[in-house]
């Protein structure tokens, strides 16, 4: 039970629930409730793939193919960055959809499924064993998807001038998650 609640406690903060919402917030807020709801389930779904596949291969995944957390790290990194420059140069008139699905880039990797998430599963993976991990990871997505399932609920409390304001400050600070995780890669590539 102790790696079990270790392990909640350790993808809690991986995940980082308080910094999605909002993102997911701005991506989604004003796309019909079954369209948000379906990228929700998007969302989710593509990160609980992606955490399963490096949870029970990692570290043979990222040894076969010679790629580093790091680099991982670096990668999502300058991908949000793009995506969040972008988005807030264009007006709002202008802005398009990415042309994929939402749900799968960039919300579920590498927000969701990102760095934090797949390095805390590798490493919970060596100390606990996959159970308890596997289990901790399900129900901190299933938490996750609730949250995001009742963001049209959070929108009308806010409003339309709340959520413009709310989306560009997010937009904002998914740039600068993203120039975190560059930061955190080269400095762990550094420190290799």
């Amino acid at each position: 039970m102790y790696a079990f609640w270790q392990s909640v406690v350790a993808l809690f903060v991986a995940v980082d629930f308080f910094g999605i919402f909002p993102i997911f917030l701005a991506f989604t807020h004003d796309l019909e409730v079954s369209t948000r709801l379906r990228v929700a389930r998007q969302s989710v779904l593509t990160a609980t793939g992606v955490g399963l596949l490096f949870l029970l291969t990692g570290r043979l995944v990222l040894d076969f193919l010679g790629v580093t957390v790091p680099d991982f790290q670096v990668a999502g990194g300058i991908l949000l960055v793009v995506l969040s420059i972008s988005d807030l140069l264009q007006s709002e008139k202008s802005r398009r959809r990415p042309s994929g699905p939402l749900g799968v880039v960039p919300l579920g990797i590498p927000l969701i499924a990102g760095p934090a998430v797949i390095t805390t599963l590798i490493v919970l993976r060596d100390l606990y064993g996959i159970p308890p991990v596997l289990l901790a990871f399900l129900a901190n997505l299933a938490l996750l998807y609730l949250l995001l399932a009742i963001s049209d609920k959070l929108y009308r409390w806010i409003g339309t001038g709340g959520s413009l304001a709310l989306s560009k400050i997010m937009i904002l600070l998914l740039s600068a998650f993203g120039v975190m995780f560059i930061r955190e890669g080269i400095t762990a590539f550094l420190n290799m």
